[in-house]
């Protein structure tokens, strides 16, 4: 199944919902960064939250960017995202390792430790919005749903899973936000906490194949849920050979000739998708001619 997202309301629009599957988007992001099975987890969670959350911005060039850095062996994670559906992401540590937790599960606290999370939001104005929060637990859902609260005031809850196969590849992603409106009645909220306190954990609902439909069904239960919007999320980097030499250009003559004097050919890396971009001497002294 394609990776997908739906948007929903429910309860006459006193809760709006997001729930994503993010299987391809998470295997994409470890093939690519050689990821060991803890880092995927703890990115292709950000990722799932990071593509319900670009689904909530209003311009379709605003960018939104989630940040974590914590004092575990992965150090940190970035994740960026729009409202068109692709995402894209990284790890500092990306083969940093955990033992596994008390329940015998992937550690992501653990691996994430005691930290910050900064949400980005970039609405084409002078200045982004910025807001950052002290991590609560490091898993995620936990640090999100305590960010909404604190930095938006949007009562919200926020659950992520990666499950993992045999192999190290991933078997499941995605998860799901539930945020309640401001005039949602004390009968709503009531229903809504029994609901949640009730489903099984995302991650057992996506080992069990649920579809991000029937997680949401399943959530609201008999809350009136209705399905507004649909839409494909991917792994997508707009990252180009061309874009990379603008970059090599801002660097000026001085910076270029100094390039120029290692008489090494120059090579970039892209951090979001690993794409390496090689520059021939002769293209540096073009660049440098150009200046």
């Amino acid at each position: 199944m394609a990776d997908y997202l739906v948007r929903a309301t429910a309860a006459d629009a006193q809760i709006r919902a997001f729930a994503v599957t993010a299987r391809e988007l998470t295997e994409e992001a470890r093939k690519r960064h050689n990821l060991s099975p803890v880092v995927t987890a703890a990115l292709g969670r950000l990722m799932s939250a990071a593509c319900c959350m670009g689904s909530m911005l209003k311009g379709e060039k605003d960018i939104l960017t989630l940040q974590i850095n914590g004092d575990g062996p992965v150090r940190g994670l970035v994740v960026t995202a729009d409202a068109k559906g692709n995402v894209k992401g990284y790890a500092q540590s990306p083969q940093a390792m955990m033992p596994p937790n008390a329940q015998g599960k992937l550690d992501v606290g653990g691996v994430i430790g005691n930290g910050y999370l900064t949400v980005i939001k970039d609405m084409g104005m002078k200045e982004p919005y910025s807001s950052q929060v002290a991590l609560q637990t490091g898993e995620i859902g936990d640090d999100l749903t305590y960010y909404f609260a604190a930095s938006e005031q949007v009562p919200s809850c926020v659950a992520l899973g990666v499950l993992m196969d045999r192999d190290n590849t991933v078997k499941q992603a995605g998860g799901f936000v539930i945020q309640l409106m401001p005039f949602a009645s004390e009968e709503v909220i009531a229903g809504l906490e029994k609901n949640i306190a009730s489903i099984q954990s995302v991650t057992k609902l996506l080992e069990d194949g649920k579809s991000p439909e029937e997680i949401l069904s399943l959530v609201l239960g008999d809350m009136g849920l209705e399905v507004t919007d649909k839409m494909p999320v991917q792994f997508h980097c707009n990252c180009t050979k061309e874009r990379v030499e603008k970059v090599l250009y801002s660097l000026g003559k001085k910076e270029l000739d100094d390039l120029i004097a290692e008489g090494k050919d120059v090579e970039l890396h892209c951090h979001f998708c690993s794409t390496n971009y090689v520059f021939p001497l002769e293209e540096i002294q073009k660049l440098r001619n150009r200046c």
